[in-house]
């Protein structure tokens, strides 16, 4: 929700007179909502005090200057507090820049293998350590929900890939950090099986969606249809045995959520429906996404999972964002984890744009 800055205050005091009203506390959704609204909106108040209190100071300032007396302390003084204007207006236009609603969030994060076959599969693989590596150099915690391995063999010797792989990956920046990442990855080198020694172009998907939260979405059991079948692949004495795996189909939407990982089948239904409950929230959003303006869409891409974002080059150890046309030259580095360059890039795009958009309210 957007305010003028002289609406600000009065939103505060209507907030603070709504948070303690007995029906806005027992709402656990409209209570989350104010108190998210009233996050965004306090500073910028206590930001626009302190740049209008300058502003009075010079005019007072300003009006000494006529008595010779008081004339170079009051130039001193006109100084000092104009000096520290620009860093207010920044900061305010800051604080001004819409929320995420899901900043602060868990997240899911998908890879899937593309075009390229079994090279592709190899590339998931790939994308899929180097976020690990990221998320252990910030010391988030990373739970496989769900996977898909196949195995490659070629030149003498055998690799693992990843036809599918979901992961919930915990931590307060996680999502502030992944959310542009959404998109195909094209990676263009020599397969493991190519034997001539040609370079090959593969892709592989990444989706990144917020964990939801109950007040996000809601899921009717009659809606549901859930099948149970034998789980497949390496794992325990119970894999092949018994009836483990879980299939979920949203019928509404036609969403399908399978999980085999887990020896239980209770624990692969949790992992299932949270996989689930998270895609519908990305579904809504996709949905909201098309009624945005173009220009907002286009800020750092749609988040589309269709669309090409970057390229992994590896006989140039070049990476290319081709959303901001940024490239880099440490693809080794980069598939070690080391990403935070182009991260906080794209961050840095998306605030340039969006204080663009804001323009100059004050």
């Amino acid at each position: 929700m957007s305010y003028s800055l002289h609406q600000c205050e009065a939103r505060l005091e209507e907030i603070d007179r709504a948070l303690m009203d007995p029906s806005v506390l027992s709402n656990v959704k409209k209570l989350k909502e104010l108190t998210k609204e009233r996050a965004h909106i306090e500073p910028m108040v206590f930001l626009w005090r302190d740049l209008e209190r300058c502003r009075e100071e010079i005019a007072d300032a300003k009006e000494m200057l006529s008595d010779p007396e008081m004339k170079e302390m009051a130039e001193l003084e006109i100084s000092d507090i104009s000096s520290r204007i620009p860093g207010l207006e920044e900061k305010l236009r800051l604080a001004m820049l819409p929320p995420d609603p899901y900043e602060g969030r868990d997240i899911i994060i998908e890879i899937r293998a593309g075009t390229g076959g079994d090279e592709a599969a190899l590339f998931a693989y790939d994308l899929f350590r180097m976020y690990t590596r990221f998320c252990e150099q910030n010391r988030w915690k990373t739970e496989v929900l769900s996977t898909s391995i196949i195995h490659v063999g070629g030149a003498g010797k055998t690799s693992m890939g990843y036809k599918e792989v979901v992961c919930q990956i915990s931590g307060n920046d996680a999502y502030r950090y992944l959310r542009h990442e959404s998109g195909v990855h094209r990676v263009q080198r020599v397969p493991l099986t190519e034997s001539q020694g040609r370079i090959h172009t593969s892709a592989s998907t990444v989706a990144i969606m917020p964990v939801a939260e109950a007040v996000d979405v809601e899921i009717n059991n009659g809606d549901l249809r859930i099948d149970t079948y034998r789980s497949s692949g390496a794992g325990g004495q119970h894999v092949n045995t018994t009836d483990s795996a879980i299939r979920i189909t949203h019928l509404p939407t036609g969403i399908v959520v399978t999980c085999q990982d887990e020896k239980s089948q209770h624990k692969n239904k949790a992992k299932a429906m949270k996989v689930l409950a998270s895609r519908l929230l990305q579904a809504q959003e996709e949905a909201a996404h098309k009624e945005m303006s173009a220009t907002r869409k286009a800020q750092v891409g749609s988040g589309d999972r269709s669309e090409r974002i970057r390229t992994y080059n590896y006989p140039q150890n070049r990476i290319t964002d081709h959303r901001i046309n940024l490239t880099l030259y440490k693809l080794d580095r980069f598939m070690e984890g080391d990403v935070l360059d182009m991260i906080d890039a794209l961050n840095a795009n998306l605030q340039e744009q969006q204080i663009a958009e804001l323009g100059s309210k004050f």
